[in-house]
């Protein structure tokens, strides 16, 4: 039986926070030394997500419309790192893996996941190394089952176990393909490694089952070299618009301009946009400028709505606030005043948008850095 959310603050963060665990959770953690750290993270925006996983580097752009809410249960061993995180959401996630390790993923709908551009089948794993960054598109209502290795574990066994981590370090291959019964089994074991009645058993078990599952996943891991002809090109086209988008000034943008920048005609900007991240580049285009307005508006530096609409080329107000609450589910004042208490009492003034009710800022669950 789970106790009630209840106000956490963590010494190194000066928003409140939630934390949520159950009561035989805590009296292991106290009594048990040798138990895993465990925490489960709740958020109900994809910024505070994308900085709620230990030690990754990410930055999520959601594409879904409405509110979103996510969560992540998190096992941490110290070299060993077992997590399922749920997006509510469809997102654009650039993620980076802490240093010298490896990353396995085990997304719950693969048909519609996308890694690096290239389409997840039915039997593949994903697979990044530490420092190296990567992309992933989400569906909506997703989860990913992952598991993070220090290279040093795997290395111990790399002779001795006959498999070949180069093929692990390949940048162009980020999907392994395995059998269906090894893949079922591991994320069997995975989650019920999660699961908070097993953290009775000691680490040194938890560790070694999972060291072994992931030998045995290794053992048989064929790269999954399978992408369309036009695969390179249409990627190139959709990173020299990201690299101008991530470089240029936040001026209008029009179809023709993309056409330029990309190197390529409008059929082919809009197939190498659905190609790659499953939307097209206008769409891209002003859901990137709305997820980046969203999050200027959250920092204390930002001094007012409008400042975060025309610094990111919205210059019409009233639709910048109703495009910003179809995507998000809020106002952009909403989203303001979470940011800045203080400034509550003025939303109203720039008469950007209707007045909206001052709200508390959402308390979410920020767990302990590093291991």
């Amino acid at each position: 039986m789970k106790t009630a959310l209840k106000p956490y603050v963590h010494e190194n963060c000066v928003t409140p926070i939630l934390k949520v665990h159950a009561d035989t959770e805590v009296a292991v953690h106290r009594q048990e030394q040798h138990a895993p750290h465990r925490c489960t993270v709740i958020a109900n925006d994809a910024n505070d997500q994308a900085g709620n996983l230990t030690d990754w580097e990410q930055e999520y752009d959601q594409i879904g419309a409405g509110r979103f809410c996510g969560r992540i249960d998190e096992l941490n061993f110290g070299g060993l790192q077992l997590f399922n995180e749920h997006t509510g959401r469809s997102l654009r996630q650039r993620c980076k893996v802490w240093p010298d390790s490896f990353w396995f993923g085990f997304p719950s709908k693969r048909n519609e996941t996308r890694i690096n551009g290239q389409s997840v089948e039915s039997s593949d794993v994903l697979c990044r190394p530490g420092s190296t960054e990567f992309e992933l598109v989400t569906p909506e209502s997703f989860d990913m089952l992952s598991i993070v290795v220090s290279k040093a574990k795997l290395q111990s066994h790399e002779a001795s176990e006959d498999i070949d981590l180069k093929l692990l370090d390949a940048k162009n291959y980020p999907r392994l393909r395995l059998s269906l019964r090894t893949l079922q089994n591991f994320r069997y074991l995975l989650r019920r490694i999660l699961q908070p009645t097993i953290n009775k058993i000691d680490s040194d078990l938890h560790h070694d089952l999972l060291i072994m599952g992931l030998l045995e996943l290794l053992a048989e891991e064929i790269p999954n070299k399978k992408v369309a002809p036009s695969y390179q090109h249409r990627k190139a086209v959709v990173e020299r618009i990201k690299d101008y988008m991530a470089t240029e000034s936040i001026a209008p943008v029009t179809m023709t301009t993309l056409c330029e920048v990309g190197c390529a005609s409008r059929r082919t900007l809009q197939y190498s946009f659905e190609t790659i991240l499953g939307i097209s580049p206008m769409t891209f285009l002003r859901i990137s400028r709305l997820n980046r307005a969203k999050r200027m508006l959250c920092q204390p530096s930002t001094s007012s709505v409008s400042e975060a609409a025309s610094f990111n080329g919205f210059y019409h107000l009233s639709q910048f606030s109703s495009d910003y609450r179809q995507l998000f589910g809020e106002l952009p004042s909403e989203t303001f005043a979470k940011s800045h208490p203080a400034n509550n009492s003025q939303l109203h003034s720039n008469a950007l948008e209707p007045c909206v009710r001052t709200v508390p800022a959402f308390q979410h669950c920020l767990q302990r850095r590093g291991t």
